[in-house]
């Protein structure tokens, strides 16, 4: 049986001897050489894909780069940057302008606390000069400076504003608001937001390498206990009452005023239209009396003696007429004669007595 395998087995070593030998296709025998580089290729964009060894920065940020621990002091701008993971990294910092909020906790339900660069505290609790208590409600509008910005956050962390605006702002708030009198607080808001903003700027750039720059400070609302806004409402309404009383003397005042002033036109106006009638008169009696004295001056001699020969001459044409008639003359005969017609009975007696 074993010879009987063994011719089999040679059997078909002969026929696999007499088969052509098979080639494989070019691109097959060349495959074996370029494995290698594609394996590593793969390899490599796989690892590219599961480490992200890049980060993009955005507009209104900047990237810090920190290797092995160690804060690269020039920040990254705006774009596409790599980095080696396991040795680098990239923090990515907002340089856009941050709203810090001081708000009473009743009020904060209504606010949404997680916007993004907007963050809220609770309202700043402090004494006023005679140590009652008073709530400052304001903003805080600030952002970081992008060029010292990875000084920093190696300096403060990424928690910077917790240490370096809210202890400012609340350290500001308490100084300056404790100079008043809590009944000051509301007549002087300007006065006081004014100095809160200057105090909190000038302090702010104080710190070392001036991390951040203050936009502006909204002074919101001062809220006053109750005993303290009950007794201004009173002190609000006296002197509303004071200026209503001072009011009405101001119009009493002027309403005397008018009518003196009226009375005093009206006197005068009658004193200018008496001085204006005994101008008259007086202008009228110079004209008067410069006529008499013209006449006067051209009164003559020889013209009174004509004028009675002419009154005479007249005497005698009436006593044609009336016989009767009475002629009175007068002594010197520098004036014309009277003559009275006696006809008249009534007339006569009366001359005759």
């Amino acid at each position: 049986m074993n010879d009987y395998f063994n011719k089999q087995n040679n059997n078909n070593n002969n026929n696999n001897d007499n088969r052509p030998e098979f080639e494989p296709p070019e691109f097959l025998r060349n495959f074996g050489k370029k494995a290698g580089l594609i394996y590593v290729l793969v390899i490599l964009v796989v690892f590219i894909v599961i480490s992200k060894p890049y980060t993009v920065v955005n507009s209104g940020e900047v990237g810090i780069k920190v290797t092995a621990g160690k804060f690269d002091p020039v920040p990254l701008e705006p774009g596409f940057h790599f980095f080696i993971p396991a040795v680098q990294k990239i923090i990515l910092v907002d340089t856009r302008v941050r709203i810090l909020n001081y708000k009473r906790l009743e009020d904060l339900g209504s606010f949404n606390s997680s916007s993004q660069g907007i963050k809220t505290n609770d309202a700043i609790t402090v004494l006023d000069s005679r140590g009652l208590t008073v709530s400052i409600e304001l903003s805080v509008q600030y952002r970081i400076k992008h060029l010292s910005a990875p000084q920093t956050i190696a300096t403060w962390g990424l928690s910077w504003e917790e240490k370096i605006i809210n202890p400012v702002v609340r350290d500001v708030v308490r100084n300056v608001v404790g100079r008043f009198t809590a009944e000051e607080l509301p007549m002087k808001r300007n006065e006081i937001a004014n100095l809160i903003e200057s105090e909190i700027r000038t302090k702010s750039d104080k710190l070392e390498n001036q991390p951040v720059y203050l936009e502006s400070v909204q002074l919101r609302e001062i809220v006053l206990p109750q005993k303290i806004k009950d007794q201004i409402e009173r002190v609000q309404i006296a002197r509303q009452e004071a200026e209503r009383a001072k009011y009405q003397v101001e119009q009493a005042r002027q309403q005397a005023e008018k009518k003196a002033a009226l009375a005093q036109g009206n006197a005068d106006a009658i004193k200018i239209e008496s001085q204006g009638k005994a101008d008259a008169i007086e202008i009228e009696a110079n004209a008067q009396a410069k006529a008499n004295n013209l006449i006067s001056k051209s009164l003559t001699r020889d013209l009174l003696y004509l004028k009675q020969i002419q009154v005479q001459g007249k005497f005698n044409e009436a006593l044609t007429v009336n016989k009767d008639a009475k002629i009175f003359l007068t002594p010197g005969g520098s004036t014309p004669n009277i003559w009275v017609d006696t006809k008249n009975q009534q007339r006569d007696s009366v001359i005759s007595q």
